[in-house]
């Protein structure tokens, strides 16, 4: 039972080194105390008392509360002590969640987890993915059994569930539809019935809240692009490379990004069509963050016909552009005059380059007049 004496409360915030100002406001102002019970709980646990008080206190004020079986399902499937009270820290709603849901869920993830480790890693990462209410069971068991019908294998379908919970939460009725809408355009830009499996996997990893769009909203994207003079194939290659155009874009926000492009480019429909095939991305960016970029760059000496050869250099950050191009020119290489391929890619990918460009200078140059040395 809740102890609703004063003293008690102010006897565990002087253990919990709370300051007097939150030692008053915790015995005057709230009128259902926290079960000290739970509190005592949680602190031998490790569980940071403070950050739950912070951002989810409502939960120390609940009943009833089930800390010890939350714990003991943790550790049957295998979760250490740092786990379990970075997990209840992150998601304290898990100690109210009932033994038998919690037993419930546990057998529904074991059935598209490899192993206790693999279900262990999701509930770290995800745990409200994994304590969640028993009147979705039905509903998520529906979806895991749809999805395995599409031959999606046990890590894509746990991934999927763990980072987009609320797609199988729903009737599996609403996630069919989707499903076929995507298949069918995919199947009606001209893709292969065979690949089709590995473009969904994809989707699904990279953009599983695709689930939760309108599917209408993949049509209106689609018609837009074509009646702008893209064909069935173009279509399908930003379909496969730009996976979040799927539902995530709009017609009007790519009519004013199309036009910026167009009006900085200065160029033709069918010349805009090509650098939009060759960087994608570009779709997705509003324009006051392409002007920043483009400024950034002819700031930079750069032209507007490098950027066109090399469009995908927009897909970087003014910042890192700048670093790059003043990191390159330390080594005598003038992006004004040269190709803006050394600017593109990952970290790892410039950090090659500019390792190239640094041995290239720092090597001696060979003299092949100069007389070689030889033993006396």
């Amino acid at each position: 039972m809740l102890r609703l004496v004063t003293t008690s409360i102010c006897l565990y915030c002087q253990r919990a080194q709370v300051t007097p100002l939150l030692l008053q406001r915790t015995c005057s102002s709230v009128t259902q105390e926290e079960n000290p019970l739970v509190i005592d709980a949680l602190y031998d646990l490790s569980v940071d008392i403070s950050k739950v008080r912070k951002l989810k206190g409502w939960v120390l004020r609940q009943k009833p509360v089930y800390v010890n079986e939350t714990v003991t399902l943790l550790r049957d499937i295998g979760a250490n002590e740092t786990v379990i009270a970075r997990v209840l820290e992150l998601h304290p709603e898990a100690i109210l969640c009932k033994p038998e849901q919690m037993e419930l869920q546990k057998q529904l993830w074991m059935s598209v987890c490899a192993n206790n480790k693999d279900l262990v890693g999701i509930v770290e990462k995800f745990p409200a993915s994994f304590f969640t209410s028993s009147s979705n069971h039905d509903n998520q068991k529906a979806n895991i059994e749809y999805f395995q019908t599409l031959h999606l294998n046990k890590r894509i379908i746990s991934k999927l569930m763990a980072s987009a919970p609320q797609s199988f939460s729903r009737p599996v009725k609403q996630n069919q539809e989707m499903i076929q809408t995507l298949q069918k355009t995919f199947l009606d830009l001209g893709g292969n019935e065979d690949n089709m499996k590995v473009w969904l996997q994809k989707l699904l990893t990279q953009y599983p809240y695709v689930l939760l769009k309108p599917s209408d909203a993949l049509c209106d994207n689609l018609t837009f692009l074509h009646n702008r003079g893209f064909t069935s194939g173009e279509l399908l290659h930003l379909l496969s490379k730009l996976r979040g155009f799927v539902t995530e874009l709009n017609p009007e926000s790519m009519r004013l990004t199309l036009s910026y492009s167009q009006e900085m480019f200065r160029c033709t429909e069918d010349e805009l069509r090509r650098i939009v095939l060759q960087c994608p991305a570009l779709l997705y960016y509003s324009v006051p963050i392409l002007a920043d970029r483009f400024k950034g760059l002819l700031s930079a000496g750069v032209s507007v016909e490098q950027i066109t050869e090399t469009p995908t250099v927009l897909e970087l950050t003014t910042q890192i552009v700048q670093f790059r191009i003043l990191k390159l020119r330390s080594y005598g290489y003038d992006v004004c005059s040269g190709s803006l391929d050394v600017l593109n890619g990952t970290k790892k990918d410039f950090e090659m380059s500019y390792g190239k460009l640094r041995l290239r200078r720092e090597r001696p140059i060979f003299n092949p007049v100069a007389p070689l040395r030889t033993e006396d």
